[in-house]
């Protein structure tokens, strides 16, 4: 029997949810270091990086939108 069959669909959308969040975070983290680097040769992988990080961030919006339960005020 494997973990996710254990757990429940929101538990399951939570460790997802942290998961993309830590590869958010490390994807930051080498954007800030290869700017840092300035080299005119990294622009292709900045891009890329860049658009890996915005891809990340939408994933992680439809989790937390999946979590949220709809309040119609």
């Amino acid at each position: 029997m494997n973990i996710a069959s254990e757990m429940n669909s929101e538990e399951v959308l939570r460790v997802k949810l942290e998961v993309l969040r830590r590869e958010h975070r490390d994807l930051d983290d080498a954007i800030h270091a290869l700017a840092e680097r300035g080299s005119p040769a990294d622009q292709f992988t900045l891009r890329r990086l860049k658009k890996q990080k915005l891809t990340l961030k939408d994933r992680i919006a439809v989790i937390e939108d999946r979590l949220t339960p709809d309040i119609i005020a």
